[in-house]
This record gives structure tokens, C-alpha cells and sequence, in this order.
């Protein structure tokens, strides 16, 4: 059975993370998806990716607690992307949708915050309890609190309790809730609106998103507006601009190229 399960229609993939009965994630999982989402990332083909776990219960609890105690190391070679391939893979500059079937804990959770919407059925359950043994959530140390309240962050993060998708939309942490029947379909209503968008404005939004992380608000606005973004430069020098502006004039639909 292969840990990784893809499915593609036309600008849009699918990924579905499938190893029974939890969809824990070892090294060898870890570094397929890293393979996966770095050729998504780099097929001009595709625009719009959807991240979900095979099943009904879990999306994906993280690290393989039985591959680690049979020799996987921690700090193991996680492939690119580290760990579920996505969260620090760089020049990510496409939308992907995680799609939370069921439980989403630990490195679960944190694969979850490195999409850029998350849409949750109405019986998932979220987690950091990494607290509760000794160890640290880092990557999701530094994402949660910049979606969510920081005061609200610091208290799952430093207690690890559960918390339902009710919670979790009330602090901004998902963006829907669907019910659980629904959810695929959902998921693939909003990559096909997503798909059907410009990819090179999403590309600049991406690319200025991660920009003004660590930068003063005049300083990543003058690296746009100076073009000094790659994204961005390519975005006001494309076919894509000129396309956009032309349909608007003329009250149709644009034709995005990509280009």
C-alpha cells in the first residue's frame, strides 16, 4: 500500500496521506511527500493542491511514535520540505488546501498550518501535545501564534489540551467547517474557484506574504513597489497583467495564462 495517494484533474492535485490506521508519517512517508509537493510546486501545469488523510478519524496524528522506537531518528533525513514534505519547503507559491478529516495533532496539526486554508469536518479534534511528554511543537511554536491569538496559542502550546472545530474556527485557527460527508466536495469547489484564478497574483501574494514576516511595513512596501520581488516583477511584466486589465475594459472573463 502506498503511504502517499495522489489524484489529479486538471490544475488541481490531490494528495492523501494513507497509512491505517492513524496516518502517521516516518521518514520514508515524510520524504514522499516532499517529492510530491516539490513536483507540484514546479509543474507549470498545476495551480491549486488539496492535502487530506485517508479515513474518517485522523487527518494525521504526526510523527510515527512505533517508527521511531524500530530505529527511525528524530532528527532524521525528513527530504525536502522537512517534515510532511510542505512545512519548509521553499518558494511555495501556489494554494494548498488542507482538507482535516479527523484527529490533527502534533506534527498533524502543525502540516496543517503550513497550508494556506484549512477547512475542517465538524468532528476533527486538534492537539499540541508534545508538552505532555518533554518535547517542544517548534514548527508550531512559531506558526500558531500567527494565526491565531497569541494568548490563546501560548495556552494550547503550553498545556497541550484537546480542542474541537468548533474552538478552533472561533480563534481563526480553521477558516470552515464542514460536515464530514461534505468536506472532499467542499475542498474541491474551493480549488476549482482557486484554480480558475490568476497564478501569478497568487504567486506575488504568496511570495509578499512570507516578505513582510520579519520586515518594517515601508520596508517590504518599497521592495514591491521597486519590484525587488521576483513574483511580483514577473507578475507586472506578464501576458497575465495586460489579460487581466483587457477583460476588465472589455466586461468578460479573463484568460489566465500563467504567463
Amino acid at each position: 500500500m502506498t503511504p502517499v495517494k495522489t489524484r489529479r484533474e486538471g490544475a488541481i492535485l490531490e494528495v492523501t496521506l494513507n497509512r491505517p490506521k492513524a496516518n502517521a508519517i516516518d521518514l520514508a512517508t515524510s520524504r514522499i511527500m516532499g517529492e510530491v509537493f516539490r513536483d507540484f510546486r514546479d509543474d507549470p501545469d498545476l495551480r491549486v493542491a488539496i492535502l487530506t488523510g485517508g479515513g474518517e478519524k485522523f487527518f494525521c496524528p504526526g510523527w510515527d511514535l512505533k517508527a521511531a522506537a524500530d530505529g527511525d531518528p528524530v532528527d532524521g533525513d525528513y527530504g525536502v520540505g522537512g517534515f510532511g514534505g510542505l512545512q519548509e519547503l521553499r518558494d511555495m507559491n501556489k494554494p494548498v488546501i488542507a482538507a482535516v478529516n479527523g484527529i490533527a495533532c502534533g506534527g498533524g496539526l502543525e502540516l496543517a498550518l503550513s497550508a494556506d486554508i484549512i477547512l475542517a469536518a465538524d468532528h476533527a479534534t486538534f492537539a499540541l501535545p508534545e508538552i505532555r511528554s518533554g518535547t517542544v511543537a517548534d514548527a508550531a511554536s512559531v506558526k500558531l501564534p500567527k494565526r491565531i491569538p497569541y494568548y490563546i496559542a501560548m495556552e494550547l502550546l503550553l498545556t497541550g489540551r484537546w480542542f474541537d472545530a468548533e474552538e478552533a474556527h472561533r480563534w481563526g485557527l480553521v477558516n470552515r467547517i464542514v460536515p464530514a460527508g461534505a468536506l472532499m466536495e467542499e475542498a474541491w469547489n474551493m480549488a476549482r474557484l482557486l484554480a480558475s484564478g490568476p497564478p501569478l497574483v497568487y504567486a506575488a501574494i504568496k511570495e509578499i506574504v512570507r516578505d513582510a514576516e520579519d520586515s518594517k511595513f515601508q520596508d517590504a512596501m518599497n521592495r514591491i513597489t521597486k519590484r525587488q520581488l521576483r513574483t511580483v516583477d514577473i507578475l507586472y511584466s506578464s501576458e497575465d497583467q495586460i489579460e487581466g486589465a483587457r477583460a476588465f475594459a472589455e466586461k468578460r472573463d479573463p484568460v489566465w495564462k500563467g504567463r
